[in-house]
């Protein structure tokens, strides 16, 4: 018997999202009030690549959020207007549809709330919604994108829906392991599969890193950072309370393989180092989560981690970069 591997679409009035093999259509987190449509997505496109929407011309989505890196950008701590460096490395976008907060911190209850706070963001974009906007009516081919995908002209708000949109069409799966789940049994090699095992058991990974998108979308302190002289207290800069500090976001390890460095500061260059930093249980602190504790790994087994990890890796998320209006 042959598994058959088919992208479903889903429908939102005039455009149809394709569902990489491995998601869950239930799962998509598509606001009633900013639906997809082909218009808005085309101009969200153009929005994330455009560097004008950034103060100084120089900066874009796309600077921190490259296609070819799984829409992250390779560095610990991204760059943005005037050079400067953000407090903290860029997630990936992948698989966002499917998220509930946003941020490290989870401060964001939307993807349109991301975007409003990050044009205003030093150093992201660091300019205002007035400005942002002023200068966007200022070119021809935005101000006519607008008015005939909703109806009006340009403002803040819209952009952030035009953003979010595109967003939500950057979609991960159909990856060795998605087939390997789908009945392929060799879409996995022997070591992957040991590393599936060991994920899924006692690597003890699956606690944060469940489902279908590798992530639990709740916040766990590993102890990364809490130590440093200017600590970084994650979720507790949100909520206040003792028990958040030092806590952060359960990235999806979808094409985990893709974005190093990893943790929340960029601190770990390689997957090797992810998993020999959980190996020795973390950093101990008066808040470290109890799922972090030393797992007493072999090298072997670590080896078959990497080999499952890699395998996490999808398809199909280069993107070309659109022409922009003028």
């Amino acid at each position: 018997m042959v598994a058959c591997f088919t992208s479903a679409f889903v429908a939102q009035g005039d455009y149809h999202l394709r569902l990489p093999v491995g998601l869950s259509q239930q799962a998509l987190n598509i606001p009633k009030d900013n639906p997809l449509t082909e218009g808005k997505v085309a101009l969200g496109k153009q929005l994330f690549f455009d560097s004008r929407l950034s103060a100084d011309g120089t900066v874009s989505c796309a600077s921190c959020h490259d296609s070819q890196r799984a829409f992250t950008d390779g560095r610990p701590r991204s760059v943005g207007v005037k050079g400067r460096k953000t407090s903290r490395n860029s997630p990936t976008l992948i698989n966002r549809a499917l998220g509930d907060s946003f941020f490290w911190d989870g401060r964001a209850a939307s993807l349109e709330a991301l975007t409003l706070e990050v044009i205003e963001l030093l150093p992201a974009f660091g300019t205002t919604h007035e400005v942002l906007v002023n200068k966007l009516k200022r070119i021809g081919g935005y101000r006519r994108q607008f008015e005939q995908v909703f109806g009006g002209a340009v403002t803040a708000e819209r952009v952030a829906m035009a953003l979010a949109t595109f967003v939500r069409t950057i979609l991960s799966g159909n990856s060795p392991f998605d087939r390997f789940e789908a009945g392929d049994r060799t879409a996995l090699s022997p070591a992957a599969q040991r590393g599936l095992e060991l994920f899924r058991g006692n690597a003890n990974c699956a606690k944060c890193h469940m489902g279908f998108n590798f992530t639990d979308e709740k916040f766990h302190n590993t102890g990364v950072g809490l130590y440093d002289p200017n600590p970084d207290l994650g979720r507790y800069n949100i909520t206040k309370r003792d028990e958040d500090k030092g806590a952060f976001k359960t990235p999806t390890l979808r094409d985990i393989a893709k974005t190093a460095p990893y943790m929340h500061d960029g601190r770990l260059k390689t997957l090797e180092e992810v998993i020999q930093f959980y190996d020795k249980g973390g950093i101990k602190n008066p808040y470290l989560s109890k799922e972090i504790k030393p797992l007493h790994l072999t090298s072997e087994e670590k080896a078959d981690l990497v080999a499952f990890l890699n395998s996490l890796t999808g398809e199909g998320l280069n993107v070309t970069a659109p022409k922009l209006p003028r």
